[in-house]
């Protein structure tokens, strides 16, 4: 066997080793710790008030949306700064990618706040 393997057949070894502790140490709590259920226990703790209502709600869409379009801009972040720090390199091609990139993407947000995606309220 390569040497390359055997490192390979090592770290296998090593997470197989870890897996079987972790579910061992879960198993083994499972039995030792005490199991007595109250109604107190059981009940929802919401900040020490006591509960109001059913836990089932209905929330709206839009923070949903909110949330994708903010992941949107920051996923634009993670590729916008590479880029800055190399601009030497890419010149006016890159340039020009960039400047299409992010007009695509504020063409994204001109039909969400068009859409009234944006307004909180």
């Amino acid at each position: 066997m390569s040497d390359f393997l055997r490192d390979y057949l090592l770290v296998g070894l090593f997470g197989a080793v870890a897996f079987l502790l972790v579910f061992t140490f879960i198993g083994l709590a499972s039995f030792i710790r005490p199991d007595r259920p109250t109604p107190e226990k059981v009940e929802n703790y919401e900040s020490g008030v006591d509960p109001v209502g059913s836990g089932w709600s209905q929330s709206q869409i839009r923070y949903y949306i909110f949330a994708l379009l903010f992941v949107m801009f920051d996923v634009e972040a993670v590729f916008i700064f590479p880029w800055a720090t190399r601009l030497e390199a890419y010149g006016y091609f890159g340039l020009v990618e960039m400047v299409i990139f992010i007009f695509i993407l504020a063409l994204g947000l001109a039909y969400a706040w068009r859409k009234g995606v944006l307004r909180w309220v």
